[in-house]
């Protein structure tokens, strides 16, 4: 969504940091730059206008005298003043001293309100409580059975009957009391527009349920519509925070720039996919770490900790280390990677990724075709590469629906990545003796055969040996790298490598 503004950006004060010394003209000159990028991005004049009041104010002042580095001061001032334009922190979710707690979902027909109320359940339930889904709309058709089928997908029951809505959310509420349910979410009906009848409706919901949470349903593509909607919900309910759908759309992102400043109240959480895992808290910060290029790290690191196994991670980095690393292993590895999400959402979140890198159209499909290949092995074939002569390349090409040169790419690719890695084990480093030393004094194991101490770790506790595909000619930090597959038209298998850097990379 945020591609075209974080092109300018980049661009902006890609030119900044490379001065040592900035003047008052070389402010004003990026200041009008950024002001150009704003609107263009759909951004409320007003917004716009005071943010780069506050930023052109810490650029002329004291702080920026002071600096040894004058260009990264002005980018460290201007992502500061995003992440406050974008509501400064991430929210924090309280829950009531006397269950249940009730969050009320109000919103517009159409911007994802009963989709994101199971969303909403669902993070609810990963964070170890136990919701119940209220069905209040009973205006739109088969409303109510849409928010049933996605209660039965996370396993969250869903209250709702054939009466008046205000009465439904009211008895949703005693429900959950008793049936020891300490989460409620009411989700409410929509109009195709602000009208008097839908406010009035959503108005006496919330007298009869009192929420502790009000949350609007707002889609980011609507642009500044988005803010008008909000204002409006919010004279009428005092909203407490806004869920943004839609994130993951090709819209200019002016919404989620504008909305906390103008209406008052913080994004609370954000849709990111059509799936019902696409959806968490929103943080200002990552966000415009990644509007201004620098990723978003963290996200990362929580999307791997999701998917990714720690213990049977470390037993694979463990095996790639030792040279037992196979292609069934290999197979697991992205299996787990592709379940992080599409490949090129993921190289948005890693700093130092070339732009060309990052908007470049990265077809998973060949992540498929390497699977392909590899479930067409035989389980010894799988072991031990090396059995794969000629006529079993042909076999394997056909199986999988690929040229038996791609076959043979891929098996040679994955025995010199092996034979690396199996060098690096032997040889060990300083970092890695010295982890598997206190691993062991901590066991109170001694060393096993080869003088290899049992039990050590090769991998940080708690991180999988993650690395994700290069799919640049120099590499990912190389500057100016071109997205550029391997031969046979395949991502280079050391581009998708496990566990730690290999030489020279």
């Amino acid at each position: 969504m945020f591609e075209a503004l974080s092109d300018r950006f980049e661009g902006v004060l890609g030119r900044l940091r490379g001065k040592g010394r900035l003047t008052e003209a070389d402010v004003d000159e990026a200041l009008r730059e950024i002001r150009l990028a704003l609107l263009e991005a759909d951004v409320n004049f007003g917004v716009v206008k005071g943010f780069v009041a506050r930023v052109r104010e810490r650029c002329l002042g004291e702080e920026l005298s002071k600096a040894l580095n004058p260009g990264q001061q002005v980018v460290k001032i201007v992502n500061e003043e995003l992440t406050a334009t974008l509501g400064g922190e991430t929210i924090r979710i309280t829950y009531s001293a006397k269950p249940p707690t009730v969050v009320l979902m109000a919103g517009l027909q159409g911007s994802g309100k009963t989709t994101n109320s199971a969303k909403l359940a669902r993070w609810f339930k990963s964070q170890g409580r136990h919701p119940l889904l209220v069905g209040a709309d009973l205006q739109r058709p088969a409303a109510v059975e849409q928010l049933r089928t996605l209660g039965r997908q996370i396993e969250v029951p869903v209250f709702s009957e054939a009466t008046d809505p205000v009465q439904v959310a009211a008895n949703g509420i005693a429900e959950a009391r008793k049936s020891g349910r300490d989460v409620v979410i009411v989700d409410t009906a929509g109009r195709l527009a602000i009208d008097a009848e839908l406010m009035d409706e959503v108005r006496r919901i919330s007298e009869a349920v009192d929420p502790d949470y009000t949350f609007l349903v707002i889609d980011a593509m609507t642009g500044q519509d988005a803010v008008s909607t909000a204002e409006a919900f919010h004279q009428t309910l005092a909203l407490d925070g806004v869920i943004l759908t839609k994130l993951d759309g090709d819209a200019r992102g002016g919404a989620a720039l504008s909305v906390k400043e103008v209406v008052g109240r913080p994004i609370a959480f954000a849709s990111t996919g059509e799936k019902l895992r696409d959806f968490d808290l929103f943080h200002p910060d990552r966000l415009a770490g990644r509007i201004l290029g620098m990723g978003d790290v963290l996200t990362l690191i929580e999307k791997a900790e999701e998917v990714f196994e720690k213990e049977e991670a470390e037993e694979a980095a463990a095996r790639l280390m030792e040279g037992r690393f196979t292609f069934d292993d290999f197979l697991d590895q992205m299996q787990q990677l592709k379940k992080m999400g599409p490949l090129s959402g993921i190289l948005g979140m890693m700093p130092g990724v070339p732009k060309e890198v990052r908007n470049a159209e990265i077809d998973d499909r060949e992540i498929a075709r390497i699977e392909a290949m590899i479930r067409s092995m035989t389980p010894a074939e799988r072991v031990d590469p090396d059995l794969i002569d000629q006529s079993r390349r042909v076999r394997i090409a056909r199986g999988s629906g690929t040229e038996p040169t791609q076959v043979g790419e891929l098996v040679k690719q994955f025995k010199e990545v092996s034979k690396m890695m199996k060098r690096m084990g032997g040889m060990g480093s300083k970092r890695l003796a010295k982890s598997r030393r206190k691993a062991a004094k901590a066991k109170g194991k001694g060393k096993g055969p080869g003088g290899r101490t049992a039990g050590g770790r090769v991998a940080p506790k708690g991180k999988a040996p993650l690395r994700l595909p290069d799919l640049g000619a120099g590499g990912l930090g190389a500057p100016g790298g071109v997205p550029k597959l391997g031969k046979g038209g395949l991502p280079d298998l050391r581009d998708l490598g496990l566990g730690d850097d290999l030489p020279g990379r």
